[in-house]
């Protein structure tokens, strides 16, 4: 099981693996077991956003354990848990935003 983090523009966090892109995402969430997925909305001009990333997962059914959403765009950080709130299973834990410091430290330590 990993932990994944879409960005295309901040510093991965050191025991998650990076997507660049909304498609290279979509096509981690296919292949791999996913622990923690931290998402970002704006992905780069005229690129597919973190939404399309939720709504992949939502006709997919594929989802992680946890969802955080570390983007610092208001609107899309919304649409986002929206999608993420009405659709996902109750197993999945959806938090309105950034992984807390404690646990990228617990993750980087291990």
């Amino acid at each position: 099981m990993i932990h994944l983090f879409l960005d295309d523009y901040r510093h991965c966090p050191k025991g998650f693996v990076l997507a660049l892109t909304a498609e290279q995402c979509k096509q981690i969430i296919d292949t791999e077991d996913i622990d923690i997925l931290s998402l970002d909305y704006d992905l780069g001009w005229n690129q597919d956003t973190g939404a399309e990333v939720v709504r992949h997962m939502v006709s997919t059914g594929r989802y992680p354990k946890q969802v955080f959403l570390h983007t610092s765009s208001a609107a899309g950080r919304v649409q986002m848990y929206q999608m993420l709130y009405a659709n996902a299973p109750k197993e999945t834990k959806v938090h309105n935003g950034p992984m807390p410091f404690s646990l990228l430290e617990e993750i980087a330590s291990l």
